[in-house]
């Protein structure tokens, strides 16, 4: 006499791809489209916004203290000699060079920081970057310099002009390229985290993988 074997379950024969699987790259690839460049747009549009509000605070702070009118009993002729100024600083002693020269590279290293901060791009060429910046850079410098010219007080320095720019590359090279670095890795992570979530949720909409029964023969 035949007895029947016993009653198991084993997954659906497979036709080429999983079903399951199937969905899920689906998911992964959609996902990958949308809310990856979802996300790099959202985080340049955070840059930008943050990068142009302290850019413009910081040329209102330049204007005010290169292009306000001074008070003074007499100002010193202007100097279109390179490193005149700098040597005559140099002459007064280490104190009052390191002081008149330092203020000259920090009067416009924000630049060289925020206004790549408005371009928003978190991947570019670090040289392309470098030369866009400090070229920006020294035409605000030189824009400076010639509205001095009918400012009373004010007085043209070429040096000041070297010393901007100067400031403004090596601001962009200490801050610029380890920023960026830092918030791709920042992006990626949360579109990884991203797409994690959305297969996760896709494959608890779909349920388990479907079964069927399997019957034995009898002899």
């Amino acid at each position: 006499m035949a007895h029947p074997s016993p009653t198991s379950e084993i997954p659906a024969p497979a036709t080429g791809t999983d079903p399951t699987d199937a969905r899920v790259l689906g998911v992964v690839q959609r996902q990958g489209k949308s809310s990856g460049s979802g996300g790099n747009t959202s985080a340049a549009i955070r840059l930008r916004v943050a990068g142009a509000a302290l850019l413009v605070a910081h040329l209102l702070l330049v204007g005010w203290i290169t292009l306000r009118p001074l008070d003074v009993p007499w100002v010193s002729a202007p100097n279109l000699r390179p490193f005149a100024g700098i040597r005559a600083d140099l002459a007064m002693g280490p104190a009052t060079a390191a002081r008149r020269m330092g203020e000259g590279l920090a009067l416009l290293a924000p630049f060289g920081v925020l206004l790549p901060a408005v371009g928003g791009r978190l991947v570019t060429s670090p040289i392309g970057s470098l030369i866009r910046t400090t070229a920006a850079g020294a035409l605000l410098s030189l824009a400076i310099e010639l509205l001095q010219t009918g400012v009373p007080g004010q007085v043209v320095d070429v040096d000041s002009l070297m010393l901007n720019t100067v400031g403004v590359a090596l601001a962009h090279l200490a801050v610029v390229p380890a920023a960026r670095a830092r918030l791709r890795r920042r992006a990626e992570r949360a579109e990884n985290e991203r797409r994690s979530e959305a297969v996760h949720r896709e494959e608890a909409a779909q349920g388990p993988t479907p079964t069927i029964p399997r019957v034995g023969i009898a002899p």
